[in-house]
């Protein structure tokens, strides 16, 4: 999953439809800033989930701040247990 892709849920989620209000890099940008609640990022984990396979725990929203604290959970979720 990419910055990209997670732009577009962003703004899907969000009901805007395109990625308006978040075409910078939005890294490090807290969700508060973006106008994101933590409705809006359980809807969007739960797309994650659906699109990439990837399961998200719903207590973990409380700990992400960031697009980029998101992509690290995804990242590491997405990685074989050996």
């Amino acid at each position: 999953m990419t910055l990209e892709d997670l732009r577009r849920m962003l703004a899907d989620c969000a009901g805007e439809g395109d990625t308006v209000g978040i075409q910078d890099d939005i890294s490090d940008t807290p969700f508060t800033d973006l106008g994101y609640d933590s409705l809006a990022l359980l809807e969007t984990i739960a797309r994650i989930e659906r699109d990439f396979g990837v399961a998200l725990p719903e207590d973990l929203v409380a700990t992400l701040d960031t697009p980029r604290s998101l992509l690290a959970e995804v990242q590491k979720a997405s990685v074989p247990v050996d």
